[in-house]
C-alpha cells in the first residue's frame, strides 16, 4: 500500500509540471493537441495536495499513444493502458515516491472538460478550494497507511462539487 502524503501547496510543483511537458513533448509532440496541469499541485487555492503532478493531454487520436509506449517506457514512465477507464491512456512517473499521474484522452472527450471546468471553478471559487485542501488534511490523517481508501473517502465531497460545477457551467 502507498502511504498518503499530503504537502502544502508549492510553487516548485508548477516547475515539475514544465519539466513533465518537456519530457512529454520529447515523447509524443506530434501527437499532442494540448497539455494541461491538472490537480491539486496546479491549484494554490487548494493549499494541500499529494506531491504528484497531474498532466492531461489531449491528442486527436488515441490509440496511435499505444505505439509509444516503449518510449515512455524509456523515459521511465509506467504503461497502465485504460487502467480501468475505456479510451484513455495512463501513465506513472516513479512508484516509492510517485512523480507524476499522465492521462491521456482523445479530444472532445468529455473528461477533459471535467478536469478543465474542475480546475477553472476552484479558481473562481477559491473557499471550495480551501474547503477541499481541509478535506486532504483530514482524510490523510485518518488514512495515512492507503491511498486507497483515502481517495475512496473524497468521492463524495468531490461529486458536491462536480454537480456544484455542473449547475455552474449552465449559467455560463
Amino acid at each position: 500500500m502507498r502511504k498518503t502524503i499530503i504537502e502544502p501547496w508549492n510553487s516548485e510543483w508548477i516547475n515539475r509540471y514544465e519539466n513533465e511537458k518537456e519530457l512529454l513533448n520529447s515523447i509524443i509532440k506530434d501527437e499532442i493537441v494540448a497539455i494541461h496541469h491538472i490537480g491539486s499541485t496546479s491549484l494554490i487555492e487548494v493549499g494541500f495536495a499529494k506531491p504528484i503532478i497531474d498532466v492531461l493531454i489531449e491528442v486527436s487520436d488515441i490509440h496511435q499513444i499505444d505505439s509509444y509506449n516503449e518510449l515512455f517506457e524509456k523515459a521511465g514512465y509506467i504503461v497502465r493502458g485504460e487502467n480501468g477507464i475505456p479510451l484513455r491512456r495512463y501513465f506513472i512517473r516513479g512508484e516509492n515516491p510517485r512523480i507524476a499521474h499522465i492521462h491521456v484522452h482523445e479530444v472532445g472527450d468529455s473528461r477533459i472538460k471535467t478536469h478543465l471546468n474542475f480546475k477553472e471553478y476552484i479558481q473562481t471559487y477559491p473557499r471550495i478550494g480551501t474547503e477541499y485542501g481541509q478535506l486532504k488534511i483530514r482524510l490523510a490523517k485518518a488514512f495515512p497507511d492507503d491511498t486507497h481508501k483515502y481517495q475512496e473517502a473524497k468521492k463524495p465531497y468531490l461529486e458536491y462539487i462536480l454537480k456544484q460545477i455542473n449547475e455552474w457551467e449552465k449559467k455560463q
